[in-house]
């Protein structure tokens, strides 16, 4: 990203993120990214700042959050002369936020700003029957008596049944593990590696909260104060679990998925004359992002995989950047799958896809897995869609502080075949 400011990374905070119809059952989009704004106010002492803009979404909404955004903003304590606006790009939403709101830092438009995400599977918008929705537009056109009456008629009992969102791919009809078993398959990743992956997540997520580093991350909300997914569970009891999207011969379990997850995320981006007027210290920069989308359906077996976009990104990215996929210190690859994260690294290792698909010389190569996800990542911490991009951002942020320096490389696939990738350095 080239820039003329450069866009610091201040800090983040979110809410626990917990399995959905549990502890936030009763909880909406606007609550839970409210109570994110509200800790994240607080942490930084924004009170009755009046800030550039916010950028915030969630994927799974209900028509009255059209501008759910701003409704946040009025709900905390903010100025409420703060803009805001809405942003969706799938499971990319949270990263692809901070991306719009650091190009207009990076370009001196505003100073500071907010981005974010929020999603519950808990509180979904259920809509009415397709047929009954028609019937009701027609009589609200309907001028006379007769003609009301006579498009009453046309009510059926079926037509109480509610519509349920899916979570399938329109264009496809399959749901985003049906796609990552194809893509598994394809790239001939076992079940054991996928175990590995989900134990070492569960893992690095336990051993980061018993060090504390989650203490000026998060916000409690509604009394919880931990993620409510990670578990301490044994391989040997990862590897009885059955498959859940194909019960014949997947690899895809409940464990090495991410389950349907209430949970929102913000982060604090800004200039480096914000924050110094302020004594707010800089974690790090975001420094370059790229986006990318690939064909999942129309080719039929030739088809992309379904979550393979950022295999194509990252490419793109390095070669801006200037970098090799070694030179990073740290790797954040959101993990929709286990699968869907080995699918990605295999594609950078191949020569083949690299050559053939990336149009590169030679394999992207190997990482060093032991900087994959240090403080776990979205199958122990839990997927809130539109919240993942700026739980990992914020957290990238501190790792790299910690750490006294470094560079890290986010990488976030999507649905509808779209990839969200970013560096972060300092």
């Amino acid at each position: 990203m080239e820039s003329t400011n450069r866009v610091a990374i201040l800090g983040g905070n979110r809410i626990p993120f917990v399995r959905s119809n549990t502890a936030y059952k009763n909880a909406s989009n606007l609550d839970m990214l409210t109570a994110s704004i509200k800790g994240l106010v607080k942490r930084f002492d924004l009170e009755g700042e009046h800030l550039g803009e916010v950028a915030a979404g969630a994927v799974m909404k209900h028509s009255k959050d059209f501008n759910l955004a701003r409704e946040a903003i009025l709900s905390s304590k903010l100025s409420p002369r703060t803009p805001a606006y809405d942003v969706q790009q799938a499971c990319g939403t949270g990263l692809e936020a901070a991306i719009l709101v650091a190009n207009k830092i990076a370009l001196g438009q505003i100073d500071c700003a907010i981005a974010g995400g929020t999603d519950t599977a808990s509180d979904v918008p259920i809509a009415i029957n397709e047929s009954y929705r028609q019937m009701l537009l027609d009589l609200n056109r309907a001028k006379t008596i007769g003609q009301k009456l006579k498009i009453l008629t046309r009510f059926r009992p079926s037509f109480i049944l509610p519509d349920i969102p899916g979570n399938v791919e329109p264009r496809t009809g399959l749901s985003m593990g049906q796609h990552c078993e194809i893509m598994a398959t394809h790239w001939q990743v076992n079940r054991e590696e996928q175990d590995e992956l989900t134990f070492n997540s569960h893992q690095n997520l336990l051993a980061a909260y018993e060090d504390g580093f989650f203490n000026d991350l998060l916000s409690s909300f509604n009394g919880v104060t931990r993620d409510g997914i990670m578990r301490n569970t044994p391989m040997e009891k990862l590897a009885q679990l059955r498959p859940a999207f194909d019960r014949k011969s997947g690899t895809l379990t409940a464990a090495n998925s991410t389950t349907l997850t209430d949970g929102a995320a913000t982060v604090l981006l800004a200039s480096e004359e914000w924050a110094d007027k302020r004594n707010l210290s800089v974690q790090a920069y975001l420094t370059h992002s790229e986006v990318a989308a690939v064909d999942f359906h129309s080719q039929g077996d030739k088809s992309e995989g379904l979550l393979m976009a950022p295999a194509y990104a990252v490419p793109r990215l390095l070669k801006r950047a200037g970098l090799t996929l070694q030179d990073f210190d740290f790797y954040e690859i959101h993990e929709a799958f286990a699968a869907q994260v080995l699918c990605t690294l295999k594609a950078w290792e191949s020569e083949d896809f690299c050559k053939n698909k990336l149009d590169l010389d030679k394999a992207l190569g190997s990482i060093d897995r032991s900087k994959l996800n240090v403080k776990g990542s979205s199958v122990a911490t839990g997927h809130p869609f539109a919240a993942t991009g700026a739980r990992i951002l914020a957290t990238l942020a501190k790792i790299i502080h910690q750490n006294g320096g470094g560079r890290g490389l986010i990488s976030i696939c999507a649905a509808g075949g779209q990839g969200v990738t970013a560096i972060v350095e300092a």
